[in-house]
């Protein structure tokens, strides 16, 4: 007679382990705990690999060099310029082809905000300030990049622009909510 198996209780204790094992050569990446898509219940997290190779925002914040409220304002600002950015697009396929230019579609009430909050940033920040912040998280520079740019070499000036930097994540934070005036008047004590 064949024995009864006891009912265990199937509950392992990693169910899905989503980080990848094999890195390209040239990656650079940190580990960061995000909400869990697949979860059951809600507020379950996991680990995963961000590439930071070409996210000078993220590399600061993975190697703690910037707080969470710098790091989510900066994210905010580059959110707003994608959405109030209106460049080249590519041509749609299924539209009807017509003879002569395309029509501009119109500006979306998303754009119009968007535009509205960078200016406000850019007023709050200044033109030098503004003019860093667009070179770091809009087009990828690093602080030896921008020093070079501005024809200002050594470590001096790179240390300078990284500290400006931070003030200016500092003053994003503020505009987006991110931040309170009151924490950063503890700060400065």
């Amino acid at each position: 007679m064949a024995r009864a198996k006891r009912n265990k209780s199937h509950r392992p204790v990693k169910v899905h382990d989503r980080r990848s094992q094999d890195l390209p050569r040239n990656a650079e990446v940190a580990a960061v705990e995000v909400d869990d898509p697949l979860a059951l219940e809600p507020g379950e997290k996991i680990v995963t690999l961000r590439s930071i190779r070409n996210d000078p925002l993220g590399r600061l914040h993975s190697h703690r060099q910037i707080d969470e409220a710098q790091y989510q304002g900066g994210r905010a600002f580059q959110d707003d310029w994608e959405k109030a950015e209106r460049g080249p697009q590519a041509v749609d396929p299924t539209r009807e082809y017509v003879d002569g230019g395309r029509v501009r579609e119109p500006i979306t009430e998303r754009q119009r905000k968007a535009v509205l909050r960078l200016n406000r940033a850019e007023r709050e920040l200044g033109a030098d300030g503004s003019a860093l912040v667009h070179e770091v998280l809009v087009l990828g520079m690093t602080m030896e990049q921008i020093g070079q740019r501005r024809g200002l070499c050594g470590q001096r000036w790179i240390d300078y622009f990284a500290r400006r930097f931070r003030e200016c994540l500092d003053r994003l934070a503020l505009i987006y909510g991110f931040a309170t005036e009151s924490r950063f008047a503890t700060e400065r004590r």
